[in-house]
């Protein structure tokens, strides 16, 4: 009985190498195939996790061993640590798209790669780089192509919402296989917040608002940004803000119908005692359930960041609310 114990203790020990539960990760985002949850997040060649229940994470490799070649015509020497990545599915292949950035410039580009399937013992298994969809240039464009986020309309057009700081909030429509800007061009603003004037273009400046992403509830379009600053460990500031419109395109008003292209955006989480700050947010249904997934910055770990996956539920009016405790949590399934 004791040759039985051992060997099954040893195979549990076995099955558990590589798992993690309190994972740390920057700017997450989330898809289910199958019974497997996969998360993307910012890191060298773009970061991967699989789980079978939110809870228990597995590395999976990166998506890129090596920068892909038109990344060193948009930033000088870039060495692929990539940012912020987006995860969809559509028409028989996964979606990812990813920001190249030199740090505290709008020196941006926000690229595409896909996949047949994100199994990585599949014989189907190969990330393609379609190269870039949306570039930004120092005193060229007052904004920042980074932090993307796709959205698909009710006549079924993809749009890509995307930016931080400078003009705030920009999306654009794309063309139907969403690898190139659709022509003739389509630009919107749907947030931003003040920033002094007398700043440089290429300047970041203090209007601090980025990671968009956009959730459909119901007949509603949510859009969630985050305010103020992410990266700075103990002293991160990060807080998520929302609000809502009927169309895609918006305007996006708050609770007190203030639209978010000129300041607006209701609080739905931001840090405290326990939390630096919370924010870069993704939000998911699956299997009826809603999250908000975020990273978090904990202040017992020296403000290291951490994924926290929080369950989304509605208030009367039909606003969006996680309960803090939850934050605390390993799980939340």
């Amino acid at each position: 009985m004791k040759k039985l114990f051992f060997a099954c203790m040893l195979l549990v020990a076995v099955m558990a190498v590589g798992q993690e539960t309190d994972i740390s990760v920057h700017d997450p985002v989330m898809i289910k195939t199958g019974d497997t949850y996969y998360l993307f997040c910012t890191g060298w060649g773009i970061s991967v996790w699989s789980s079978k229940d939110m809870t228990s994470w597995t590395k999976e490799e990166s998506v890129f061993k090596r920068p892909p070649s038109w990344t060193n015509d948009v930033v000088a020497g870039f060495r692929g640590h990539v940012w912020a990545p987006d995860i969809s599915y559509y028409d028989g292949q996964y979606y990812l798209y990813y920001s190249v950035s030199a740090f505290a410039k709008n020196t941006s580009a926000i690229g595409l790669v896909t996949n047949k399937t994100l199994d990585p013992s599949s014989p189907d298994f190969k990330w393609v780089d379609h190269g870039p969809v949306v570039r930004s240039i120092p005193f060229r464009d007052y904004w920042n192509a980074i932090d993307p986020n796709l959205i698909v309309d009710e006549e079924g057009y993809p749009w890509l919402n995307f930016g931080s700081f400078w003009g705030g909030i920009k999306m654009v429509k794309l063309v139907p296989n969403r690898d190139k800007i659709a022509e003739p061009q389509e630009w919107l603003t749907l947030a931003s917040r003040a920033r002094t004037d007398s700043l440089l273009d290429d300047n970041p400046g203090d209007g601090a608002i980025e990671a968009p992403f956009i959730f459909k509830k119901d007949t509603m379009y949510y859009l969630f940004v985050s305010w103020d600053y992410c990266c700075r460990g103990e002293n991160s500031t990060y807080k998520v803000v929302v609000g809502r419109s009927e169309n895609v395109e918006g305007p996006y008003l708050d609770k007190d119908g203030k639209r978010m292209d000129q300041g607006g955006g209701s609080l739905v989480i931001e840090g405290d005692k326990n939390w630096a700050g919370i924010g870069h947010n993704s939000a998911y249904t699956f299997d009826g359930k809603d999250y908000l997934v975020v990273h978090a910055y904990d202040l017992s770990d020296e403000g290291h960041s951490k994924l926290k996956i929080l369950h989304m539920k509605w208030d009367e009016e039909g606003w969006p609310v996680v309960n803090k405790e939850e934050i605390n949590q390993t799980k939340a399934k």
